[in-house]
């Protein structure tokens, strides 16, 4: 058994919900988030830069003792994960490979579709893992007005309803069997998006299925916690009120005395 943390990092606020559904898997752990706010978003920087900022939000986690870090940013799951298996001799696991394990799994036709931020979508990343598994029928589309409605907390309105009716059109009509939600701003989403979909199409949750892939690793390698507290403690590198008013929208309840502002600036590190 381990009692030391698990350090989660996302560029911004998103990534809340994949420390939700660690929370709901694994509650005896003790997590510890981490969201770049001053450098969101880190799509429209370049790999360099994302590499870099993702060395040093896992140096900021390791100095918290973290036992395994997950990384719940898309792009930096796309550019980063690689380097940091090689430079940390820890689990590092990201939301890109843990929703096509998830997809795989879970797709009867092998159509799947791949919803995203537009730099998530020109990455490639998605649908080059998606060939790598064997999969040849892959339709992509990014959503980006999905990110600030999740924000603002219309999730489940008319106002999301007709925005998601415009962005999910190419993925009916038996287009896809399988739908990967790849931005964690989007499980807000979901219940909107299965409606206009139907129950024809299984949505694939990155934050649960990396949740499910870190609840594996742990097993295996002997670092679940199974008597802790389950603590929590969230980190931001700017706009805390932000984050504090978001933040407990996203996981529905106040965060208020958990909340710390993060200096990244001792851990960086040149690339």
């Amino acid at each position: 058994m381990d009692e030391r943390p698990i350090g989660i990092f996302d560029s911004g606020i998103g990534g809340l919900t994949v420390l939700h559904e660690i929370g709901v898997l694994l509650p005896r752990e003790n997590l510890i988030y981490l969201g770049d706010t001053a450098r969101v978003p880190y799509g429209t920087k370049s790999i360099e830069t994302v590499v870099r900022y993702s060395v040093e939000n896992t140096r900021f986690l390791l100095s918290k003792d973290v036992k395994a870090v997950v990384i719940a940013c898309n792009t930096a799951s796309a550019t980063a994960v690689d380097f940091l298996r090689s430079e940390y001799d820890l689990p590092v696991l990201g939301v890109i490979e843990a929703g096509v394990e998830e997809a795989r799994r879970r797709s009867r036709t092998g159509k799947i579709g791949v919803i995203g931020t537009s730099a998530t979508i020109q990455s490639g990343k998605y649908e080059a893992l998606l060939r790598k598994s064997g999969f040849t029928q892959i339709i992509s589309a990014a959503c980006p007005l999905f990110v600030p409605l999740a924000e603002e907390g219309w999730t489940d309105n008319k106002v999301a309803e007709d925005v998601a009716r415009t962005y999910l059109e190419p993925f009916g009509n038996g287009a896809v069997d399988a739908l990967i939600l790849g931005c964690t701003h989007y499980p807000l989403l979901e219940n909107v998006i299965g409606r206009i979909l139907g129950d024809g199409v299984s949505l694939i949750n990155s934050a649960k299925a990396i949740a499910a892939k870190l609840k594996e690793r742990l097993a295996a390698t002997g670092l679940q916690n199974e008597s802790g507290a389950g603590e929590r403690l969230y980190f931001f590198t700017d706009s805390v009120e932000r984050a504090r008013t978001v933040g407990g929208r996203f996981l529905g309840e106040n965060l208020e005395n958990r909340i710390r502002l993060a200096d990244l600036s001792e851990f960086a590190h040149p690339i």
